[in-house]
């Protein structure tokens, strides 16, 4: 069996951490903004993390490059 390719898409919208942690950036800061409470725009500028453990498996294998 050959080796992975990395998911350039995925590798593109998410950063893991040397503790192992995924983090990605909220969806929607574009435009359509000024609609939005002030607590949700706060929000939208604090990087995500992954909670689930299958989906955080899934894209660590994506993201391998070996």
């Amino acid at each position: 069996m050959g080796k992975t390719k990395t998911n350039k898409a995925i590798k593109k919208r998410i950063r893991l951490t040397k503790t192992g942690k995924l983090i990605k950036k909220k969806a929607g800061q574009d435009h359509f903004n000024a609609r939005e409470t002030g607590k949700v725009t706060r929000n939208k500028r604090r990087p995500q993390t992954f909670d689930n453990k299958e989906v955080g498996k899934t894209i660590k294998n994506a993201l391998s490059h070996n």
